[in-house]
């Protein structure tokens, strides 16, 4: 498992990281080829907080507890996305098609071409991830693991079109599906 530590407004030592790596590493018997995890330590308040993101083959897990010890928070966050990781291995794995976790990352569909920018708007930031293909319940699924309003993706239900599905207001998810020809 690869690390990546972030600080805020909080100085760590030598013993805190390689205790969180310690804890951290015991997730990576869930997981059948290399992950990484983001581990953001920050303080707030007279509380310490810790977030842990763990990407593993396009799926991502995320977790952030707050504590008033931060060892206490990086227990706590370990236990919380260990059950996370566990509760939606498990809902995958009997919903889905068979070997859905398996699956291999494809390639970018990303065209520069398109960074063009109008002078009246500005891009503030700009992310670039790769459009996995999936069906609809997998979509929604990896959307609440990552606590997000909507996700893309290219939909297997519908041909391998550009998809993104999102959370209703009232309640509910929508879908936004690419015309196919």
């Amino acid at each position: 498992m690869r690390f990546t530590f972030t600080e805020k407004r909080v100085e760590i030592d030598e013993a805190l990281r390689s205790y969180a790596e310690k804890k951290i590493s015991k997730l990576d018997r869930f997981f059948r080829t290399e992950s990484e995890a983001y581990v953001t330590f920050s303080t707030e308040r007279f509380r310490y907080n810790a977030e842990v993101t763990i990407s593993n083959n396009g799926m991502f897990y995320r977790v952030s507890e707050s504590t008033g010890d931060m060892y206490a928070s990086i227990d706590s966050a370990v236990a919380s996305i260990e059950r996370q990781i566990r509760k939606n291995k498990t809902r995958l794995e009997k919903r889905l098609r068979e070997g859905s976790l398996e699956r291999e990352k494809t390639p970018d569909a990303y065209d520069p071409s398109m960074d063009v920018e109008d002078s009246d708007f500005s891009v503030v930031r700009k992310k670039r991830f790769a459009i996995k293909p999936m069906s609809e319940e997998e979509a929604i699924l990896q959307m609440n693991l990552l606590g997000h309003e909507f996700f893309a993706f290219k939909n297997t239900d519908n041909g391998g079109g550009f998809a993104v599905v999102y959370k209703r207001r009232n309640g509910g998810y929508g879908l936004i599906e690419d015309e196919q020809a």
